[in-house]
């Protein structure tokens, strides 16, 4: 038996310099745990809420001291002398004490840290790795990376209003390879980008955030660093774009408008929303692109409808901003046949719990998840663990560049070594795209 002895919190610095919560957990057999609590840029509407200080003397607004207070005291409070084993209950205690629908009491992020922290310590108390205390005897399989390796929109100072151009290393046999294929791919993009006299900065994710003028460009640049570096695009790697629509839809005019462009003959490209998903198909027919997430607004779900009509049996159809890893979204969007797969942020939800029941009725209705980062990270992997504890088959935690990225990856390769001949590289080659009729 092991309890909560003590519970503290303090302000850290993610990876854009901004302050996020740690949180520091001590048991009576003196475990000590930490756990950190990422920040998104590009968020969802409906997100459970990230608790800012808002005093503009401080960061600009951004500090969290009212978070870390929170842990300090009431969540202390409720928590000291629980058993750490008691995930879900101990999740449950600090989401009816919190009170609101969005945890804006006692904010997202204090109430994750803790959850995170908790799941920690009780796997360490169990003597098992941490994707085996949440998963269990049958948690073995590795996920297929997602690597952003152009970014764009809210994560880069560029003229690119897609977010994230990402490479999916479908066809290897193994995490080991996919990272190292993944790799050799990065490098290979960045000798071709400095060859052709673009900036090889990297933005929030890790990606390369050159000057480009169209999304074709990133997309032949991709296509050319995959074949340069030995590998066959759509059978071997294949192409994921995150368009983050939601930032570049006008709610008014009801059209898509990519003003980031920068073309000298058209100021900026305006789509309708039947010309929108038009254009994604296109692309998909063009390039070897098997997903597409966020490819409409949050608000449009009559597009979102639409889009998944269009490509949903043939192309991974992924709500972020839409679903926001919360059960009442994601029962609405495969109520009206909706995408047919998921991202799943814990910091969207607040809880492991919470989580892990999205994940639950997403995977029971023949939904994909895809364990993901925020664009503002820090070299906490327990996304890591918990890619593979669900048997997701998909993580997306950014390129490979940036110790907050590479954390994650690393932390998988010690799963799959450690798993040995039990681990299992699960391909997109065995995601099925279009969603049961399971019922919610």
């Amino acid at each position: 038996m092991a309890y909560i002895k003590s519970l503290r919190s303090h302000e850290i610095f993610d990876s854009r310099g901004n302050p996020t919560v740690e949180v520091e957990l001590m048991t009576d057999q003196n475990i000590v745990v930490r756990a950190s609590v990422p920040s998104g840029a590009s968020t969802g509407a409906n997100e459970a809420l990230e608790l800012r200080d808002n005093d503009p003397h401080r960061f600009f607004g951004k500090g969290v001291l009212h978070a870390v207070a929170n842990v300090n005291g009431p969540i202390a409070q409720l928590m000291l002398g629980e058993h750490v084993c008691d995930q879900e209950r101990l999740d449950r205690m600090m989401i009816e004490a919190d009170g609101t629908e969005n945890k804006e009491k006692f904010g997202a992020n204090a109430i994750l840290g803790v959850s995170m922290a908790i799941a920690r310590a009780g796997a360490i108390l169990t003597k098992l790795p941490l994707y085996r205390y949440i998963g269990g005897c049958h948690a073995h399989i590795l996920p297929c990376p997602m690597m952003n390796i152009i970014n764009g929109g809210a994560h880069a100072d560029n003229s690119l209003d897609f977010q994230e151009f990402m490479i999916r290393p479908i066809g290897a046999p193994n995490f080991r390879e996919a990272a190292r294929w993944g790799a050799e791919i990065f490098h290979t993009l960045k000798g071709i980008l400095k060859k052709e006299g673009h900036i090889i900065a990297v933005g929030d994710e890790g990606g390369f955030a050159p000057r480009l003028g169209s999304n074709e460009e990133a997309l032949d640049l991709i296509v050319c660093a995959i074949e340069k570096a030995g590998y066959r695009p759509g059978s071997q790697i294949t192409i994921a774009l995150d368009c983050a629509a939601s930032e570049f839809f006008d709610k008014m005019s009801q059209q898509y408008i990519e003003k980031k462009k920068q073309n000298s003959d058209k100021p900026f490209v305006e789509r309708s929303v039947v010309e929108h998903i038009s254009y994604l198909e296109k692309l998909c027919n063009d390039y070897p692109i098997d997903s597409i997430e966020d490819g409409m607004a949050e608000t449009d779900w009559e597009g979102w409808v639409k889009l998944t009509q269009r490509l949903g049996k043939k192309v991974q159809i992924v709500g972020d901003d839409l679903f926001v890893t919360n059960p009442k979204y994601l029962r609405k969007g495969i109520e009206k046949g909706i995408g047919n797969a998921i991202l799943i942020k814990l910091n969207q939800i607040g809880t492991v719990t919470e989580t892990l029941e999205t994940i639950r009725i997403a995977q029971t209705n023949g939904y994909a998840t895809i364990i993901s980062h925020r664009s503002g990270e820090t070299e906490d992997s327990f996304i890591a663990d918990v890619s593979v504890a669900t048997n997701s088959g998909q993580i997306k935690t950014g390129s490979m560049s940036r110790s907050d990225r590479l954390a994650k990856y690393n932390r998988l390769l010690a799963i799959e070594s450690g798993l040995g001949s039990n681990a299992v590289y699960k391909d997109s080659n065995k995601i099925q795209y279009k969603p049961s009729l399971a019922k919610v």
